[in-house]
């Protein structure tokens, strides 16, 4: 009788043993399976030149205009990030490649990243789209872009597939 009580204290604790392996593995397991959905909402979020401190071109070279993102600071010569809404940094194009960069004008291609609570858009989003750098004037004792036009690929945040905005 010895034999089977202690066997069954065995397969008890066992069972107990395996219980608690399995509860860990699945509690990792879910909290893995977060780490990414909180890296990728990260990675989506919009963001601006101060929150990548994108700086490396931003030099100024041959005299060629900048921008002033959102109108404040030293113009910044072929920047990446480029703030469209000041107001509540709601869209903000990224990811800026130029293709041509002159003292008249730019151009170039990037995203557009908009917030869900900016623009009335419903889920944080990025539209593929034109930038085009226009009309450089001095301002504050530098020279830079004071007009931009968004021209979108595809779908559009707003509706519009062309968008104008005043960088002075």
């Amino acid at each position: 009788m010895t034999d089977r009580e202690g066997s069954r204290w065995v397969r008890g604790r066992t069972a107990l043993v395996a219980f608690v392996v399995v509860t860990a593995l699945a509690a990792g397991g879910v909290w893995w399976s977060q780490v990414s959905d909180r890296a990728s909402a990260v990675d989506a979020a919009p963001k601006t030149a101060a929150v990548q401190d994108v700086k490396e071109d931003a030099k100024q070279s041959g005299g060629l205009p900048g921008v002033r993102d959102c109108g404040i600071g030293a113009p910044e010569v072929k920047p990446q990030v480029i703030t469209l809404t000041c107001a509540d940094a709601g869209m903000v194009a990224t990811a800026i490649t130029w293709k041509k960069y002159g003292a008249r004008d730019a151009l170039g291609v990037g995203v557009v990243q908009v917030e869900k609570t900016g623009a009335g858009v419903g889920a944080d989003s990025g539209f593929p789209a034109t930038f085009r750098l226009y009309n450089p004037k001095s301002v504050d004792g530098g020279l830079a872009f004071t007009g931009l036009e968004v021209t979108y690929e595809g779908s559009t945040p707003l509706g519009d597939t062309t968008e104008m905005y005043n960088l002075a």
